[in-house]
């Protein structure tokens, strides 16, 4: 395996996505987490899905413009939504499955899924998960 490019450390604390927090070694990311109103818990407060569904849309957005970029192929706008959903899994316990879903705008329909594609190759979220837990993809053009 080579040597890492980045480290990101985190800590959790107190009663984890219970009412604990999540801080980051740099403290730029210091959060209260709780659990969601529609799992039983208190809501009000992040919790560990959103963050990685925020970590994914934001690394997955980075990838389709390189992959945008290194096939000299323009998009005049784009957003990627991550849909990250809690499910109980069979054997007990719970297990995630993920949406994402990409608008651009400046390409064609079949461009824009070569590129959604070329970007589920390059992001080490998706890279990460793939195999491990359902992933859906779709590209919306504007």
């Amino acid at each position: 395996m080579s040597q890492p490019l980045y480290t990101g450390i985190a800590t959790s604390t107190g009663d984890g996505r219970a009412g604990g927090t999540a801080r980051t070694d740099d403290g730029l990311l210091d959060v209260t987490l709780a659990i969601p109103k529609e799992m039983g818990g208190p809501g009000g407060a992040t919790n560990p899905e959103q963050l990685f569904a925020a970590g994914w849309a934001s690394c997955f957005h980075s990838a389709l413009k390189a992959v945008a970029a290194q096939r000299k192929t323009p998009i005049t706008d784009s957003a990627v939504i991550a849909e990250v959903q809690v499910l109980p899994a069979p054997e007990g316990g719970f297990t995630l499955s993920a949406a994402l879903h990409v608008e651009l705008s400046g390409v064609d329909q079949a461009t824009a899924d070569a590129l959604v594609d070329g970007a589920h190759a390059m992001c080490p979220y998706s890279n990460a998960t793939r195999g491990n837990i359902p992933v859906t993809l779709d590209a919306t053009v504007a």
